[in-house]
Formats: C-alpha cells, structure tokens, sequence
C-alpha cells in the first residue's frame, strides 16, 4: 500500500501556519509537570490489532494481545487481579476483554506486569491523556469532554497554548512520550478506502528529535516527517524511529475552523 497522504502531499508542515514561539516555554512547563505523574504506557498490541502492515508483522516485539489469548486460565486469573476496577478482578476470560478500544483498559499494574512476566513491549510508556477519550471513533467530538484538573494544575501554559489551535471543537488531547532507545511500532489508525476523509488533528513537538516517518507499504520506504508542528492522515502506516535519548508530542483531535482547512487545501 503506497501513501495516501493529504491534498496530495505526504503530510502538511504546519509550523509555518501555527505560532511556535511558546515551545520551548511549554516543553520546560512539560518537563516539570511529568516528574509529577505516573504517566500510563500505550501500543502494545498494535499487531493482535490487526493494524501493523503485512511486511513488518514478523518483527520480535511481544504483543500483549498475543500473550493475552495464549495465557493459561491461571495466569489470566493473575492478570485480572491486576485490575483497578474491583468487579473485574475475578472477571474470566469469556467474559470481559482486556485492553486499548476494549471493554475494560488495562491498569498500570497489568501493563506492568505483562511487561515484567511476558516481555510485552509498550512503546509509547510515557502516555498522559489531557483530554480523556474512550473510543478511537469519538475523539473529534467534544460533547461531556473537558481538560482534566491536572492537566490544568500541572500545564497550564500547554492547555492556553492548545486552546488556542485553529480548531471549532477538541475532542482529544493526550501526550506521547518514547524512552531512549524504544522505537514506536508501525501501525495505522484506519483503513483509506473506509475513511476517505482525513481525520483532523494538530501534532506537536515541544522539543526537537522525535522521528516520526510515514511507511510506505508498497516502495517498503520511509519517509520522515521533518517539523514540529504537523499532519498528516494516519489511515497511512506510521511509526517513530528509536533515538538514544527521551521524545514526546502533543496530539490534538478535533474538527478544524473551515478557514484554517481552506488555506491547508489551496497552499
């Protein structure tokens, strides 16, 4: 599958389009404000997902979804124990599923211990929803959403900063963060020929030297998305190269102001 993209690019620098000049200000606000949470992981079950081209689906990470379907009835006893939500610690198998998009979320400890016991790689591990969001397909609407109070309390600079993006309504904000030397797996959000018009969504990075690319199914190419404010349409494969040293960004999901969209349509 080759990309996509948007208005025939494949993706859209917004830097040139958003004023950038708070990012370093917000990225020391960020900074402080993270040594103040237990932030939760992300991403580990990209391949059980069905989401992860076809080309890459034999590379040794552990999917926790994998691990889920082939863990004994003990060890899933174990695992439901795990859970933050007393009535799911006896839950049996058949009856809840565990996980992202899924009836009942994973807790930390869950996450912690499929990372410890099985070897599950998560890899976004540092993951603090601003703006919670229960299903994938709600994210642009804002109906009942709000910032959390921490996320007010810990980066307010962050939020008046977001408040201000180019959007008519913010459904989903959330901050991703990938340790040194983690890598961000290949995946897609949707499927181009269900979803042919391209979710609206800000991207942006505080700090310099995350490495998000784009993959290109069908060339088995990448190609990197040099900016630090951004878009791009994530019905096609993406993923985050590993770096030797802590990256995040900032995702947004809304519904643009028609102008802002108009002027992304015609440069």
């Amino acid at each position: 599958m080759a990309l996509t993209g948007i208005f025939g690019k494949p993706f859209i620098d917004l830097s040139a389009r958003l004023d950038l000049t708070e990012l370093d200000v917000l990225h020391e606000e960020i900074c402080m404000g993270l040594t103040q949470l237990s932030p939760s992981y992300t991403g580990g079950s990209h391949r059980s997902m069905g989401i992860v081209p076809e080309s890459l689906r034999e590379e040794r990470w552990t999917d926790y979804g994998e691990v889920l379907r082939a863990m004994s009835d003990e060890a899933f006893a174990t695992f439901a124990s795990l859970a933050d939500e007393p009535s799911l610690r006896a839950a049996s198998r058949a009856a809840v599923e565990f996980g992202e998009e899924r009836d009942a979320p994973l807790s930390r400890r869950q996450m912690l211990w499929l990372k410890y016991r099985f070897g599950v790689y998560f890899p976004w591990k540092v993951y603090v929803e601003m703006i919670p969001n229960e299903r994938w397909e709600d994210k642009a609407r804002s109906e009942g959403k709000s910032f959390t109070r921490l996320a007010r309390t810990l980066f307010p600079k962050t939020v008046a900063f977001v408040e201000r993006l180019p959007f008519e309504r913010i459904g989903r904000c959330n901050l991703m963060g990938l340790e040194s030397n983690d890598f961000g797996t290949v995946h897609r959000d949707g499927v181009p020929e269900e979803k042919p018009e391209v979710d609206h969504f800000v991207t942006f990075c505080p700090a310099e030297g995350k490495r998000l690319f784009l993959w290109d199914e069908e060339a088995k190419a990448k190609t990197f998305v040099d900016a630090r404010a951004y878009w791009f349409n994530d019905s096609d494969y993406h993923g985050v190269e590993a770096a030797p040293f802590f990256r995040y960004s900032i995702r947004v999901d809304g519904v643009f102001r028609g102008s802002f969209l108009q002027a992304l349509r015609g440069a």
